[in-house]
């Protein structure tokens, strides 16, 4: 029998917490007074059934129930979970909340996404003040998986923290009841220092963004603040960076007049708690495991051509623009493995080889003419077959380099044979057969003349060099 969720609110995060609950499984329930609540909740699905799965590399539960409710107590009753999402009126959740214990099970979690008030504050005049707790996530909630909770019961608090893991969330349990929560602190921070500094003109709103995502940024989100300061410190670890830190911080330019300095004794607790969280690592090994984080990041950025990863980019393709020689093997490839491409047995995942490949033929069909302004012209190449055989191991960071001969170039036709080397020592070869096609018919067609000739002229010369072992070559054979 699926769980049953009841959002109550279902704007912004509201939606995101529909997402979340639906795509893991959950019936979700949803009562909103607004008459467009359906249409923009579709839009948010739309958004999440696309982003969430790929995450995750196993099978999804199947997707569970949605139905809207004009009742409030129908939506609530007999819910698992009750998550309130109005706007951010203490008077209105107090009345909400009156509401949803009026109809909802006893033993319901009844989480709020209160960005600001406080257990206390959200308790008063409840009928099971215990039962309400700050569960407080990050926008988009169906994809950033923290969420900051706290409550007074603690097998209450314990239950709704399973469930919250079980959705494929991170619950950080909150010590002490404070002005907002430790994410939204933290960003607060950097808000009120990011006008300061717009104010006195210091910078512009475009170079602070480009401070935080070309940098720290990308540092932060995969090792946070304080692991990052560990590294930095070298041996001296954050011990180093607090006390540097500590005498700057009671200078009005960087933030309150009251922030804390070494003589507080936060030296030693901010090195004590370091430690216990990082302490397993050397140095070393940190910066080696930053580096394979960050190397992930950037790659994916990359792949989306935004923020560092199109500064990435713009390189990758300068570094990229040398034209081959058409009187040899083409070299359509010359890189380094990159970090994140190992699997469990410590040399370059099988797909990866695909991938290697599958941009040596691109940066052949660039040479060949059929670059982005071809393929935005509605023409392009379709890959129809491709055998790759596994010569040698591949290690993380070994410079491998693609040389690529064309077979055969006639018509609508396309032959590419790719060999992977490591200096001399051959690692891999792939072949691939492709077909041209119209992108608007999806059809079979020759390609324009300009390209055509040149895939002709290339298949002419590269059919005077050798042959190499393995062409034609089929599963199993030698």
């Amino acid at each position: 029998m699926s769980r049953v969720a009841a959002i109550i609110g279902s704007g912004v995060i509201g939606g995101g917490w529909t997402a979340r609950f639906l795509l893991m499984g959950w019936d979700v329930r949803v009562f909103d007074p607004d008459p467009e609540a359906e249409r923009k909740l579709a839009e948010v699905l739309t958004n999440a059934r696309a982003a969430l799965p790929g995450l995750i590399d196993v099978a999804m539960p199947p997707e569970g129930r949605l139905s809207f409710h004009t009742c409030l107590g129908d939506a609530v009753s007999g819910a698992d979970w009750v998550q309130e999402s109005v706007p951010e009126h203490l008077d209105l959740k107090h009345r909400v909340f009156v509401a949803i214990q009026a109809d909802c099970r006893p033993d319901a979690v009844i989480g709020s996404s209160t960005a600001g008030f406080g257990l206390s504050q959200l308790s008063q005049g409840a009928l099971r003040p215990g039962q309400i707790i700050v569960v407080h996530p990050c926008n988009p909630v169906y994809l950033l998986p923290l969420v900051e909770v706290a409550g007074t019961e603690g097998p209450l608090l314990d239950r709704a923290c399973a469930l919250l893991s079980s959705l494929g969330m991170y619950p950080l349990r909150l010590r002490a009841e404070t002005d907002g929560r430790i994410a939204d602190r933290l960003l607060q921070s950097v808000w009120r220092e990011a006008l300061r500094m717009i104010r006195d003109g210091v910078a512009t709103t475009s170079e602070i963004d480009d401070a935080i995502r070309m940098g720290f940024g990308l540092r932060w989100a995969q090792m946070g603040l304080f692991e990052s300061c560990r590294i930095a410190g070298g041996d001296a670890g954050t011990r180093l960076c607090t006390e540097q830190s500590g005498r700057s911080l009671s200078q009005p330019s960087g933030g309150p007049n009251d922030a804390p300095g070494p003589a507080d004794g936060l030296t030693n607790t901010v090195a004590e708690q370091s430690g216990a969280l990082s302490g397993l690592h050397s140095i070393r090994e940190l910066q080696r495991i930053r580096d394979t984080n960050l190397v992930t990041i950037l790659r994916g950025l990359k792949a989306q051509n935004w923020g560092a990863g199109a500064v990435l980019r713009r390189h990758e393709q300068a570094l990229a623009a040398v034209v081959a020689k058409p009187e040899a093997p083409m070299i359509t490839s010359d890189r380094a493995v990159p970090l994140d491409w190992t699997d469990y047995n410590g040399h370059m995942n099988e797909a990866r080889y695909l991938q290697a490949f599958g941009d040596a033929t691109d940066r052949f069909m660039e040479i060949a003419g059929c670059d982005a302004a071809y393929i935005a012209a509605g023409h392009s190449f379709f890959t129809a077959e491709t055998h790759i055989r596994h010569v040698d191991e591949v290690k993380a960071a070994a410079r491998i380099r693609i040389e690529t001969l064309c077979l055969r170039g006639e018509g609508a036709k396309m032959h590419l044979f790719h060999q992977m080397f490591e200096a001399d020592r051959l690692l891999a070869t792939a072949e691939h057969f492709l077909l041209h096609v119209s992108l608007e018919t999806r059809r079979v067609v020759r390609p324009r003349p300009p390209v055509a000739d040149r895939i002709a002229a290339l298949a002419a010369a590269h059919a005077a060099l050798p042959r190499p072992e393995g062409i034609g070559r089929a599963v199993g054979r030698r």
